[in-house]
């Protein structure tokens, strides 16, 4: 900082000059204070040290500051040429951006393989009751407590009689739950590229049966209290494969991502076109 607020003609300008006064007292006081665990001798050095380096110090900053001039380098500013021309760039037209995937399954397929694969799972949740408890009604009457506090509040012995009113519960959760999760197969399935099928078989049971395990003591506490989750993690996996392979059996459709809502809803108007929204002369 230049105290004087001067500045020469000559192109300089005056800042402090440099000065080791303060770093030869820094180093007098660091050994004057090393000496009292050392030698007397190195105390008497430190304290020499510290008077010379404040002795410096002092005489460049009193009673006046002393400067030293710097010379002043002009910065050269290089000026961009105007821009002669302008680019626009089309929006919302197809090409301008990645939209993946570019097939999907029909949502369609996914619901048939999530009955199907629904129908796997019936398959081990019945085996389990027969080999487990002897009774193929035990899982049913276990799915249907989520819906019924009646059944929920039923006793073990309870639990492997046919009960009407669990049949009917445990198919309507077992369908639409099947059909939905088999919806979420169909989508998600193109978004693995390689081997489809094993990583959609794999990895989608692993992360659902996650999920459930943290939510079953709120979706059904008794089925919580009950469940051997080996078979489930089981029936999850066969539903898993045999969803994947009916949907992927399927034909690709290519998605409509770029074409107007109107376009994709299957509304017939003047000035919608199949491809990129539309020409310029219809918009």
């Amino acid at each position: 900082m230049n105290t004087q607020g001067k500045q020469s003609e000559e192109g300089v300008v005056q800042v402090p000059a440099s000065n080791g006064g303060p770093l030869v007292a820094a180093f007098g006081l660091t050994m004057l204070f090393a000496g009292l665990l050392t030698h007397v001798m190195v105390s008497i050095l430190g304290a020499v040290a510290l008077l010379a380096g404040l002795v410096g110090w002092f005489r460049e900053v009193l009673p006046h500051e002393a400067h030293t001039p710097v010379p002043l380098e002009k910065e050269e500013i290089a000026i961009a040429p105007p821009i002669t021309k302008v680019r626009h760039l089309a929006v919302a037209q197809l090409g301008n951006r990645a939209r993946l995937p570019l097939e999907i399954y029909p949502y369609s397929a996914g619901v048939r393989g999530g009955l199907v694969g629904g129908a796997a799972m019936a398959v081990l949740a019945i085996l389990y009751g027969l080999i487990g408890h002897k009774s193929i009604w035990y899982p049913i009457n276990l799915l249907a407590a989520a819906g019924s506090a009646h059944i929920s509040a039923m006793s073990y012995d309870q639990l492997r009689e046919f009960n009407l009113t669990g049949l009917v519960l445990a198919t309507i959760i077992h369908t639409f739950g099947s059909a939905l999760v088999g919806l979420l197969y169909g989508v998600a399935l193109p978004m693995f590229p390689r081997r489809p099928l094993v990583l959609g078989g794999i990895l989608t049971p692993l992360f659902w049966s996650g999920i459930l395990y943290a939510e079953m003591g709120i979706i059904n506490p008794v089925l919580q209290q009950r469940i051997d989750w080996k078979w489930f993690i089981a029936s999850q996996f066969a539903f898993g494969l045999v969803a994947g392979f009916v949907v992927s059996k399927h034909e690709r459709i290519t998605t409509m991502q770029h074409l107007p809502f109107a376009v994709r809803a299957g509304f017939e108007a003047p000035g919608l076109g199949g491809e990129k929204g539309g020409s310029e002369s219809e918009k």
